[in-house]
């Protein structure tokens, strides 16, 4: 399933990117309009369009190194419910705070990616993770601590960026596995030596 959405994630973006813009003015979602016209459907299909390639890359990179794990563990059908909620669950704060400006539109799958992230995070802590810029492995809670902690300061600045997608994103894979994969709690449990 995850190649699969990656599969038509990017080709919805770069269709929209570069042949068919009006691919993208239909998906984004714009708060204003999808309360006022009840276009709902925006939650999901601002998820399938990105701002430009970069955009696009990192979004995708990443589910492709952590969806194919989480989906292996929790299965499918759990994992498409992960990520199709994700998306729908990110998109909360943007609609609630930006409701009333016509400017306002968002677009990109990184509240999905983020919740199938702190997935991932949920079930392995201490697995270590590589990144870009920092050329030694750390802890993924770790990782998920500095994200976290990042996304709300950067939250509080001027920006393009939906740091409030990303951070809601991150907090709904964790409640999401807690709360409706079968024996995550007693797992982290477990690995914290709790029991």
């Amino acid at each position: 399933m995850t190649l699969i959405i990656i599969a038509i994630t990017a080709i919805i973006s770069l269709l929209g990117l570069f042949y068919y813009p009006k691919i993208i003015d239909v998906c984004i979602m714009i708060p204003y309009r999808t309360v006022r016209q009840k276009s709902w459907y925006e939650m999901i299909t601002s998820g399938f369009v990105h701002a430009n390639i970069t955009h696009l890359l990192f979004n995708m990179i990443t589910l492709f190194f952590f969806g194919p794990i989480l989906e292996q563990v929790i299965g499918p059908v759990s994992f498409l419910t992960l990520y199709f909620s994700g998306l729908i669950f990110s998109s909360l704060p943007s609609i609630y705070r930006h409701k009333d400006n016509q400017q306002y539109a968002t677009l990109g799958a990184s509240g999905a990616v983020e919740a199938v992230l702190f997935g991932f995070i949920v079930l392995f802590p201490f697995e270590s993770l590589y990144l870009f810029l920092i050329p030694v492995p750390i802890p993924a809670i770790l990782f998920g601590v500095l994200f976290i902690g990042y996304s709300i300061y950067a939250s509080k600045q001027e920006g393009k960026i939906n740091h409030e997608a990303h951070i809601a994103g991150a907090l709904w894979g964790i409640i999401y596995m807690l709360l409706f994969v079968p024996n995550t709690v007693d797992h982290v449990l477990t690995l914290l030596g709790i029991i």
